[in-house]
């Protein structure tokens, strides 16, 4: 990201995403149980991937805390973490895509959505719905 992208990014959002990693399979179990009482947010990002580099980058634009409550964001680099995210289609029984944003919620995947229908707002809609 050029150094103006970015300072432009920072004046239109001032609430900035707070990601955790997601880099091992204890990390995920952790995830699933921790779900029963705080919503998770997993965005699962291919880096070589242009199509995952802007549904990334929208997503992280129209970011807003207050309005998704308590849910909290993980980040999986599934290219280098490959292994995690195949755990995460199997222990959620979904399917792999990439890009792929996954709400779990009392261990459930509630909501999922990839590529282009990855947006913020639909995501919001589905917390504790």
């Amino acid at each position: 990201m050029s150094f103006i992208t970015k300072f432009i990014s920072n004046i239109i959002n001032t609430q900035k995403m707070n990601w955790n990693k997601l880099e091992t399979p204890e990390k995920l179990q952790e995830i699933i149980k921790n779900s029963d009482a705080t919503p998770v947010l997993i965005f699962k990002h291919s880096t070589r991937c242009s199509i995952s580099s802007m549904a990334l980058s929208r997503f992280e634009r129209q970011w807003n805390q207050e309005k998704v409550g308590k849910v909290e964001p993980y980040y999986l680099d599934l290219i280098q973490y490959r292994n995690v995210s195949n755990l995460i289609a199997q222990e959620l029984d979904i399917q792999h895509e990439s890009p792929q944003v996954l709400l779990i919620e009392n261990g459930k995947c509630t909501y999922h959505a990839s590529h282009s229908a990855i947006y913020f707002d639909d995501l919001v809609g589905q917390v504790n719905a």
